[in-house]
């Protein structure tokens, strides 16, 4: 019987988030030929099983994510960032000879336009009868002002293409207001581009910068609660698999996800279900939503559409990686070896980076790749443009933000402890995690 060929998937990754390199480590986990195009430094070059490694040019980003996708000729692209997912909608519309892999990879491409406008996927998303916080796209500092009247006294101003809570700011005055629009516009100027590009070498920013127009500012309702997620892997608008998550830490009021507790919620589900259906959706994509505080219902806030930190996390039901690899390749999805068995979850290295209190819960398994020597070692120093002596030097002068992880309310506490002690606790503390298997593999090599 003849050996089915594995897969060769395509990881497109903009800047220096871990995800994209604990994603790699899943789907090389499952059998896919994996490889990879993102900047120097970055952590998917210390992934073991990383077949090929490209290089992003800061001058010719575009053209560079072309070239890569043209010598790997893959199966499968997946982005890993909110960037690298607009440069391949602009490659599908640019390039006729990239349109098939790229619709097959990211879905029907009716709606790329509804994906890159935040105040768009609200829309459609309300016309689906999904619960959805206010918004408008905010077109003058005048018109900022009829915004905040609208939905004060507490609002968010956020700008198209922003990910991970930058650009995102809480205002509570018409002043504020005002000034983080100033702000999120100055973001867009060529000198702003080119210290990005210099000194937090993100190769994507000039780019960025050339098509600026299209970055919409939009002014959102703030809905009192806590941050929830979920990611999906789907197929041509089915989904195949998710993951829903509660915070329990964020970096930041408006930043990401540092621990979490895994919830099942139906509000999420569906939404997320009509989403990929309505849009026609492949690959993976992920929903932020805040789940108010006393109804407990959930307002939809964002699309990430992308992957997100979500999939590669090993549960007993498996994980998103290797649902998306099993629908490709026809086949059952595998068991996991190991699985998580706890509830609650410290994503790392953030969690530990940002020195967050919930990780050190008793309860909380720390999600280390200990299978990944070089990996974990590269995660636990400073981002590599950090480590530049041209961002030592200007930090010199602009000192950064020092992070301050947010803290959401626990859930009881004492039913947590109860429920993961009858299933089986996983990691007690930060070095107990890895399973038997994983620490022998270790040892090999």
């Amino acid at each position: 019987m003849q050996q089915k060929k594995p897969m060769e998937v395509l990881l497109v990754a903009g800047n220096w988030w871990p995800a994209a390199a604990r994603l790699a480590t899943a789907l090389i986990e499952h059998g896919s030929n994996v490889s990879a195009i993102c900047p120097p430094g970055h952590p998917l070059r210390y992934v073991r099983g990383v077949r090929e490694i490209h290089t992003f040019s800061r001058l010719a980003s575009r053209r560079s994510l072309a070239a890569a996708i043209r010598r790997v000729d893959p199966d499968l692209v997946v982005p890993c960032d909110d960037r690298s997912v607009s440069q391949l909608h602009e490659l599908h519309r640019l390039d006729p000879q990239l349109r098939e892999l790229i619709e097959r990879s990211l879905g029907d491409p009716a709606g790329f336009d509804v994906l890159e406008s935040r105040g768009r996927l609200l829309d459609a998303a309300r016309k689906l009868g999904i619960r959805t916080a206010d918004a408008c796209t905010v077109t003058s500092a005048s018109h900022i002002r009829d915004c905040y009247t609208r939905y004060g006294p507490i609002a968010l101003l956020k700008v198209d293409g922003s990910s991970g809570g930058q650009n995102v700011h809480i205002v509570r005055s018409e002043q504020e207001a005002a000034a983080a629009f100033r702000r999120l516009t100055d973001a867009t100027r060529l000198a702003t581009a080119l210290k990005r590009m210099i000194v937090n070498c993100e190769p994507q920013a000039l780019w960025s910068w050339r098509r600026r127009h299209k970055a919409a500012i939009t002014m959102q309702a703030f809905v009192h609660g806590t941050p929830a997620n979920i990611m999906a892997a789907c197929w041509q608008g089915e989904i195949l698999g998710e993951v829903s998550v509660r915070a329990i830490s964020c970096q930041g009021p408006t930043g990401a996800a540092l621990v979490v507790r895994l919830i099942n919620d139906k509000g999420l589900s569906s939404a997320a279900a009509l989403l990929a259906k309505h849009l026609g959706l492949s690959g993976f994509f992920g929903l932020d939503f805040v789940l108010e505080h006393g109804s407990g219902a959930a307002y939809l806030i964002e699309m990430n559409p992308r992957c997100t930190q979500l999939g590669h996390l090993k549960l007993p039901r498996g994980d998103l990686a290797g649902a998306l690899c099993a629908r490709l390749a026809r086949s059952e999805t595998r068991a996991p070896s190991c699985p998580i068995v706890s509830d609650e979850i410290a994503f790392f290295p953030q969690s530990w980076q940002w020195q967050t209190q919930s990780a050190f819960h008793g309860e909380v398994y720390h999600d280390v790749p200990w299978e990944q020597k070089r990996l974990v070692e590269a995660l636990m120093q400073p981002p590599w443009p950090e480590r530049t002596w041209l961002a030592r030097a200007y930090h010199l002068f602009r000192r950064p933000a020092s992070p301050v992880a947010v803290e959401t309310a626990r859930d009881s506490v004492a039913s947590s402890a109860t429920s993961s002690a009858r299933r089986g606790l996983v990691g007690r503390s930060f070095r107990a995690a890895p399973c038997p298997r994983r620490a022998a593999e270790t040892a090999r090599h």
